[in-house]
């Protein structure tokens, strides 16, 4: 009888270590495109973290791209996509896709959005949007880069660039003057 019960449980332990099929190690985290999807997909990672002083005031942090660079604050409402992808505000590494429509794209970048009561509109945009990090080519030195990214189709896998809350930029410095 006693044999029928070990043979019972070892077989109950074998069957359990079959079944969990690893299920004990990490679930891995993505790293390229999903197959099927349009658009961009990368990794973000962050420089430091979201200031305490901005923690409070901070609305959202969310991807969009540029057909064309804007040239004038009207333009920066002309993004897509027409919903921008929200991202966490800090942590480790963030894998992330933005579906975006088959094109040529001239700019790549996370927008930090200030809380505020007041409809986003040209007027305002200095005062409530950063650029808080942007796809460039690495070669490029100037201020928004040539990160230019073409999607034919499919996936455009690796657009990855840094968050720096610590140096975010107001939208006025790619529209010179910035007001006082």
């Amino acid at each position: 009888m006693r044999s029928k019960r070990v043979w019972s449980r070892s077989a109950l332990a074998l069957a359990a270590t079959l079944r969990c099929n690893e299920g004990l190690r990490p679930t891995p985290v993505a790293t390229s495109c999903p197959a099927g999807f349009v658009g961009v997909c990368g990794t973000i990672t962050y420089h430091g973290q979201l200031p305490d002083s901005l923690k409070d005031s901070t609305a959202a942090v969310f991807l969009i791209a540029y057909h064309t660079f804007p040239t004038a604050p009207e333009s920066l409402f002309h993004f897509q996509p027409t919903i921008p992808t929200v991202v966490p505000v800090g942590g480790p590494p963030y894998f992330y896709t933005l579906p975006l429509p088959s094109g040529r794209y001239e700019w790549v970048l996370a927008v930090w959005e200030k809380k505020s009561h007041e409809s986003l509109s040209p007027a305002n945009a200095d005062s409530l949007l950063r650029e808080a990090g942007f796809y460039a080519d690495g070669a490029d030195t100037t201020a928004r880069g040539s990160g230019i990214v073409t999607v034919t189709g499919g996936a455009t896998d690796a657009i990855d660039f840094v968050i720096d809350f610590g140096n975010m930029r107001r939208i006025c410095a790619f529209f010179p003057p910035c007001p006082q």
